[in-house]
């Protein structure tokens, strides 16, 4: 794998010309394709302009300086003295104009000002590039090019005011602290006693929870358990007057799909309900991770937490994140390891033991039915701080 340094290099030879002509056309290739590497160029000519600026400052500054020693070295040495220390062409026998002694007397006196002056300038350039980077690096995600689909809902809070007070009305569910909504992803039910499925960056410095249907059914949720490596989240629906979500049509695939099966998925990128469908392209995820599919499907920031399911209807994914500087390259969280996290929490208390659907009512139906079917089981999950 190329280290920031590697790139450094090879644009410093593209740079200078040294590259063959396919190197150079290949590198050339890249930088239209890929912003990541366009971005990583940029910043090196950025870079390397201050340096070679500050480079042209410092021997102008030299040049300067020489220049005025030997005139004053010219006025003092005697007319008869064959040897003479200019090394620039100054005929001492021409007259000083007044203003030129003045800023000689200038100079000679503030010489140390104007470089500590200039020391300090170069300084803050230097500081401003790594004040730069510091906030670039703690402003992105840790992994290079992978991004997290959990969505800011600035956007939603206006049209989320006027649906509180329209469903506070008529369900008695106390209305959630609209002005403190941060972020908002999917979910999707895991047993139909009320737990839910989601990703955990999703819920990630939550105080309090969300769940939203379609027909806007709106629960309090609370956290149950979170396994930040597999990005999974279990939730569990708190309101008393929950009475379930009814009978689960899917069920969860526990082994492996196959590249090349058809998938789809659903998700809140939006208010409304997103269909999106391609393929499953590779049984690693981002830098090859095993506990990931990569699937081919357009999906947007709010996606996070969905779920991916194969034509027969049979659960096989949890939507979890995309590739940047790749086309429709997304990433989702294996059932299988859900089905793990699962299967160890049973025993644990105080939490009831989970009853995952056995049967699939999907298998057989066309995928418009199927989705139909689907869309009253995916919620939106609202994060609130």
């Amino acid at each position: 794998m190329q280290t920031e340094a590697d790139y450094y290099a090879l644009f410093e030879a593209y740079q200078r010309g040294e590259l063959a002509a396919g190197a150079r056309a290949s590198l050339e290739a890249r930088l239209s394709a890929e912003p990541r590497l366009h971005q990583l160029y940029t910043e090196y000519v950025e870079l390397t302009g201050t340096l070679l600026a500050y480079g042209e400052r410092r021997r102008a500054r030299h040049t300067i300086s020489a220049l005025h020693e030997a005139m004053l070295a010219a006025e003092t040495t005697p007319a008869t003295e064959v040897a003479s220390p200019l090394t620039y062409s100054v005929n001492p026998i021409l007259r000083i104009s007044r203003t030129e002694r003045k800023l000689r007397e200038f100079w000679s006196g503030h010489r140390a000002t104007v470089g500590v002056a200039a020391s300090v300038a170069v300084l803050a350039v230097f500081s401003t590039l790594l004040g730069l980077n510091l906030w670039r690096a703690a402003n992105t995600e840790p992994s290079n090019g992978y991004r997290m689909l959990r969505l800011e809902v600035a956007q939603l809070k206006q049209s989320q005011r006027a649906l509180t007070r329209k469903v506070a009305k008529t369900s008695g569910v106390p209305a959630a602290p609209v002005n403190n909504g941060k972020f908002s992803g999917t979910g999707f039910a895991l047993t139909a006693d009320g737990y839910l499925v989601t990703s955990s960056h999703v819920i990630q410095g939550a105080d309090s929870l969300l769940i939203e249907g379609r027909d806007h059914q709106r629960y309090h949720a609370e956290t149950v358990y979170t396994d930040a490596k597999h990005d999974l989240a279990i939730l569990r629906i708190k309101d008393s007057g929950f009475d379930g979500f009814g009978k689960l049509p899917y069920t969860f695939k526990g082994g492996q799909a196959d590249i090349g099966e058809r998938v789809y998925t659903l998700g809140y990128p939006r208010e409304d309900v997103v269909y999106g469908e391609g393929a499953l392209s590779a049984r690693s995820g981002f830098n090859g991770d095993t506990a990931f599919y990569q699937v081919s499907i357009p999906v947007n920031p709010g996606n996070s937490g969905g779920p991916l399911l194969d034509e027969r209807g049979n659960l096989i994914g949890v939507v979890s994140g995309r590739q940047d500087d790749a086309q429709s390259a997304a990433f989702a969280t294996k059932s299988s390891y859900l089905v793990r996290l699962v299967d160890s929490l049973k025993n644990r208390q105080p939490v009831q033991p989970y009853h995952l659907p056995r049967t699939n009512q999907l298998t057989g139906a066309a995928r418009a039915q199927q989705v139909k079917r689907l869309q009253d089981f995916v919620f939106v999950v609202k994060v609130y701080e």
